[in-house]
């Protein structure tokens, strides 16, 4: 993107958040409020390019119907020829990942904290029949109060009543026996046993499956092979278990999450209940919108017609500033009562941090930034050399083959007897950076192991071919189904 934009909209554009697939995420500010969000500017042309406008479209879907305090929230979407700018609720505290990382296994009054906002909204999600299905500590952001914010919802999938998902996504870590398995599965069981991984980092600081061997590892999730440290409580040793459970159809419920005795400990009231009966039942009393509303009118809304803004507030009409300018003042006086109630129920002395002193056990979460999303080979050499390694890899390890442009390359496996496809995939390099590309493999026919196998032996190959200036790092692994 050029760095022609200066302003879009009511935003003045400041600096640079980060990088992704599809362009900048770049902090603003909101003239009007004065109020700090965070702009992701989304290249059209990129996002065609690869095939991934569905994708976005969903996550704006989502995204914009949601209002819970622990989903990071969308406040207008502004679209120009060239660019889309989601205006997003600015999370300052970094990844919850990194949190892990810096600090080691947490005490369990912090892990609970954590994992009691995050059942909360994965609830949410739920109830809005939304099956995030990539839940993962880097997909949950901390605020400056160290409050979680889930993330990233382009894998997320709409569901229907009667209907089974058969699509396998998610970081292989993370995912559920049944979906790596490549069976049918209903969706909000495999976010319930994405919250156990996660559950169980944040306790012990490391991964309950993890082997560099994707087999290996899938042979340990299939059968449920991890352990259960000592240090933890009874609580956690009864809960984590039927989380982790392999039968979906035996794996814990949220409802069932929220009865029992450790998750209910030290819990805030706006927790204690899903999220909308909470905010239907208490907000009207803990917060008076109508007075807020009336000191908008004498501050930003100076001027304007009472009735006027309420219609402009209530209305379905996208991108009205009446609307969004409530939307972030009132987000922001919230933050303040839930806070409140945050830190009297862990005995926290109003105006502290809400943070627990952790248990520092030297722990990390036992894999790299690189090695935590990616497996797979990055090579120095120029993209064309790279391409002709991978065509004579598929070639010597008897796949058929197309190249379907310079830098794509399509291929297929078939069984012993030469009709049946196995596997079949797409292989396609992207320059991420100066002098690094990354090696995306995309299934297309065949089931999740057969895939990750033909993934296992092509990776085993272009290390040998690259061996020279050869670094494990970053080949991305997706189902295009």
């Amino acid at each position: 993107m050029s760095n022609d934009y200066e302003f879009v909209g009511p935003y003045r554009l400041e600096r640079t958040l980060g990088s992704g697939s599809f362009g900048k995420v770049k902090l603003a500010t909101h003239l009007i409020t004065g109020i700090q969000v965070a702009i992701k500017i989304m290249d059209k042309e990129r996002i065609n390019e690869l095939n991934m406008m569905e994708k976005v479209k969903r996550e704006i879907r989502i995204l914009h119907s949601f209002h819970h305090p622990h989903i990071v929230r969308l406040y207008e979407v502004i679209d120009t020829p060239t660019h889309v700018f989601l205006v997003m609720e600015y999370v300052s505290g970094g990844e919850l990942f990194d949190y892990i990382v810096r600090k080691g296994r947490l005490s369990e009054n912090e892990a609970r904290r954590f994992f009691q906002q995050l059942i909360s909204g994965v609830e949410y999600c739920h109830k809005h029949n939304v099956v995030h299905r990539d839940l993962k500590p880097e997909n949950i952001i901390l605020d400056e109060n160290n409050n979680i914010k889930i993330a990233d919802f382009g894998l997320a999938n709409l569901l229907e009543d009667g209907n089974f998902l058969d699509t396998s996504c998610g970081s292989p870590n993370y995912a559920a026996p049944e979906v790596i398995s490549g069976r049918l599965y209903a969706g909000p069981e495999i976010d319930i046993w994405s919250c156990g991984v996660i559950l169980y980092a944040l306790l012990c600081g490391r991964l309950p499956f993890d082997d560099e061997n994707i087999p290996a590892l899938f042979r340990k999730i299939k059968g449920g092979l991890y352990r259960l440290p000592n240090f933890l409580s009874k609580g956690t040793q009864s809960l984590i278990p039927e989380m982790l459970m392999n039968d979906p159809v035996k794996r814990i419920t949220i409802p069932e999450i929220r009865k029992h005795p450790w998750f209910l400990m030290n819990c805030p009231p706006y927790l204690q209940v899903p999220w909308e009966e909470y905010e239907k039942a208490h907000m009207s009393v803990a917060f008076n919108k109508s007075e807020f509303l009336d000191m908008l009118l004498r501050s930003v809304y100076k001027g304007l017609d009472r009735s006027a803004v309420i219609a402009a507030i209530s209305g379905d009409a996208p991108n009205s500033q009446i609307k969004v300018t409530y939307e972030l003042k009132l987000d922001e006086a919230l933050k303040v009562e839930r806070q409140r109630q945050i830190c009297e129920a862990h005995a926290v002395v109003k105006g502290e941090p809400c943070e627990e002193k952790m248990f520092r056990s030297g722990l990390s979460m036992g894999v790299s930034r690189a090695k935590r999303w990616f497996l797979g080979v990055q090579s120095r050499k120029d993209a064309a050399v790279i391409m002709i390694e991978v065509c004579r890899t598929v070639q010597a390890l008897g796949c058929e083959w197309i190249q379907e442009n310079d830098y794509c390359v399509r291929c297929r496996q078939l069984e012993k007897e030469g009709t049946e496809v196995v596997t079949e995939m797409r292989l396609q390099l992207y320059k991420v950076q100066e002098h690094a590309y990354l090696l995306d493999f995309q299934k297309l026919d065949g089931n999740v192991c057969s895939f990750m196998h033909s993934c296992g032996m092509v990776i085993d190959c272009l290390q040998k071919g690259l061996s020279r200036n050869a670094q494990l790092a970053h080949v991305q692994m997706r189902d295009g189904l």
